[in-house]
């Protein structure tokens, strides 16, 4: 996907954002990659491709166009590259970091992997969540969310596996999460995965909703109470917003301030409240973005209320 633009055209720098979130959200490693050309420092390549307004978009497969969108057009733009990457998570391959095989419903920022391998599972905690559903190991399955398992030649999960297969608040729309690591992480991005069904097929006042407000806590040696985090200075605060989550995976990429999150230890992530008026919120998958850094003495690191020997 390019955009031909130039500096001085008042639409291209209008559209401009537009197309940056959508280039973020939607590309595909090794599928779809976005690019530009700027037609005062490659004219030929303009030129060549007969551009006569700006912006122009350009589909390429194989080395020829085969989409065009001519103008600042926000809607346009997004129909084309929307359906690009719903053709692209539909050729018969999950996306999966190819180190390990874990389902990614986010493209990879570059120079960065999936380092979800690195969570010390046997120390999560989840605060909050309705026993109903599934426990905190859940978030960090490896596997492909069951709920978008449907209609694709496969057997479709049965109602009760699929609960099992997320994670739902209790009491009120808030979730603590606490995620000890096993190595020091430089932590640059945190996929939040969340499927709620549609409008249409349940009644919307009893819909869990998708998460919102994000506190992020970083090298805290336990899980914090609800009160206790609301008096403290969150290491950052993320607003999700609707336009964040992909319409096929329903993945929001939540990037963070990199040089906040350069020796992590641990991370908690307080669900603060949903995007909606429901009462509780739903989380299918969380994957960590970063790198990999120094291995942990796992032994000096313990839940409040744990004694030698249990």
């Amino acid at each position: 996907m390019t955009t031909v633009y130039a500096d001085w055209c008042g639409p291209c720098n209008a559209i401009a954002p537009i197309y940056e979130r959508l280039s973020s959200q939607l590309s595909r490693p090794g599928k779809i990659t976005f690019a530009k050309v700027d037609t005062e420092r490659q004219k030929e390549v303009a030129q060549a491709y007969s551009v006569t307004a700006l912006p122009t978009f350009m589909v390429f497969k194989g080395g020829q166009v085969i989409s065009t969108v001519k103008g600042a057009d926000p809607r346009k733009l997004s129909d084309v590259i929307r359906k690009l990457a719903a053709e692209a998570d539909n050729d018969g391959s999950d996306e999966a970091s190819s180190a390990s095989s874990r389902w990614l419903g986010a493209s990879l920022p570059r120079g960065y992997d999936d380092v979800t391998d690195q969570v010390d599972v046997r120390g999560i905690d989840l605060l909050n969540s309705d026993s109903s559903f599934g426990d905190a190991r859940t978030l960090f399955d490896g596997g492909k969310p069951s709920a978008l398992n449907v209609g694709k030649g496969k057997a479709n999960p049965d109602e009760s596996e699929k609960q099992k297969d997320r994670v739902e608040s209790d009491t009120d729309e808030q979730l603590m999460l606490y995620i000890p690591f096993q190595s020091t992480l430089k932590v640059h991005t945190l996929h939040i995965t969340s499927l709620p069904p549609k409008d249409t097929d349940h009644e919307s006042d009893n819909l869990p909703m998708r998460p919102k407000t994000l506190h992020l806590y970083t090298n805290r040696a336990h899980v914090l109470g609800f009160e206790e985090a609301e008096d403290l200075p969150a290491t950052q605060t993320i607003t999700l917003q609707a336009q964040d989550w992909d319409d096929t995976t329903g993945t929001a990429k939540a990037e963070l301030r990199f040089v906040k999150f350069q020796k992590v230890s641990s991370l908690i992530l307080f669900v603060a409240d949903g995007d909606g008026d429901g009462e509780k919120v739903r989380i299918d998958r969380v994957r960590i973005i970063g790198e990999k850094g120094e291995k942990r003495d796992l032994g000096k690191l313990e839940k409040i209320g744990d004694q030698a020997g249990e």
